[in-house]
C-alpha cells in the first residue's frame, strides 16, 4: 500500500487519499525559509504560514495586527524553502471579512505573489459565499472552526469552545456549510474531542485538530512545539524540544568567548 512517503508533492488529492486510508496528516507552522526547509525535509505534509506570526514573530498579543502584505512576505519565504509539502497561508483579519470580492482579491494575491498551494480562513456560514468564489477561482481553501483567534474580541477568552449544546450544534452546521462551500480540509481548534469525532464522522474531508482530540491530522505552532516560546502552556501542547535552553546556552557561551578573546581562534581567521 502506498503512503505519502511515495508522493513527490502533497496535493489536495493526496490529502483526501490519506484520510480515506486512515493515514494521519501532519501540519506545522513556519514563517521563514530556513524553518520551512527543515520541516519539508523531515516529511511534514502541510506547512501552514499562520497568522500566528503576529504572536511568535512580531510579538503581538493577538493575531489581529498582521497585514496581508506581511503574510505574503512570510509565505513567499516559506515557499522558497519547500519542495514537497503543501503550503497553506492564513488570510489575515481584515482581508476577507468585508465582502466576497475582497476575499477573492486577497486569496489571488497570496497565490500569485507567494507560489503557495492553498489559503486558510476562519468562520462558518458567514464566509461560505467567499469560500465558494475563491474555490471557483481555482484556489484550494482550508476552513477553521472552534476557537477562532481572529474573533478573540468577540469571545473575550481563549477557552474551549462549543461545550454548550447550542454552540456544538452551530459548529456542526457550520462544518457542513464549509464542506458544501468547497473546503478541502478543516481545522478544528480547542473543542471537545467528542464533538470533533462527530464532525469527523459526518464529513468526508480531512479534519486537522489542535486541542480537538484524535482528528485526521494535527497542527501545532512550530515555535511552541520546539520550546522556543516558554510562556504558552495550553493543555494540547506537547513540547518536543527545549530550544529556548539550547539557544540561550549557545548565545551565553558565544558572549563569553568573544569577551574573553577565545573567539575567533587562529584557525577561525584568514
Amino acid at each position: 500500500m502506498s503512503t505519502t512517503k511515495d508522493i513527490k508533492r502533497i496535493t489536495v488529492q493526496a490529502l483526501a487519499e490519506m484520510k480515506e486510508r486512515g493515514e494521519k496528516i501532519t501540519v506545522l507552522t513556519a514563517y521563514d525559509f530556513s524553518m520551512a526547509r527543515i520541516l519539508d525535509e523531515c516529511g511534514i505534509e502541510i506547512i501552514l504560514v499562520g497568522d500566528s506570526a503576529a504572536n511568535v514573530v512580531a510579538g503581538h498579543k493577538t493575531t489581529l495586527p498582521i497585514t496581508l502584505d506581511q503574510m505574503i512576505y512570510h509565505a513567499a519565504a516559506v515557499v522558497r524553502g519547500v519542495q514537497r509539502a503543501m503550503v497553506a497561508v492564513d488570510l489575515p483579519f481584515g482581508s476577507y471579512q468585508s465582502d466576497e470580492a475582497e476575499a477573492v482579491r486577497s486569496a489571488v494575491r497570496v497565490m500569485k505573489e507567494t507560489g503557495a498551494n492553498a489559503v486558510k480562513l476562519e468562520g462558518g456560514v458567514e464566509v461560505a459565499g467567499s469560500i465558494k468564489r475563491i474555490v471557483n477561482a481555482g484556489i484550494p481553501v482550508m476552513g477553521h472552526l472552534g476557537l477562532m483567534p481572529q474573533s478573540i474580541n468577540k469571545y473575550g477568552t481563549y477557552g474551549v469552545r462549543a461545550k454548550a449544546e447550542a454552540e456544538a450544534e452551530a459548529l456542526l452546521f457550520n462544518a457542513q456549510c464549509l464542506y458544501e462551500a468547497g473546503c478541502f480540509a478543516l481545522v478544528l481548534e480547542k473543542i471537545p474531542s467528542e464533538l470533533a469525532a462527530n464532525v469527523k464522522e459526518k464529513l468526508p474531508i480531512p479534519l486537522i485538530g489542535i486541542g480537538a482530540g484524535a482528528a485526521d491530522g494535527q497542527v501545532l505552532v512550530v515555535n511552541d512545539m520546539l520550546g522556543i516560546t516558554q510562556d504558552f502552556k495550553p493543555r494540547f501542547l506537547r513540547r518536543y524540544a527545549d530550544l529556548h535552553a539550547v539557544i540561550s546556552s549557545a548565545v551565553t557561551r558565544y558572549i563569553s568567548d568573544v569577551k574573553n578573546d577565545k573567539f575567533p581562534s587562529e584557525e577561525e581567521q584568514y
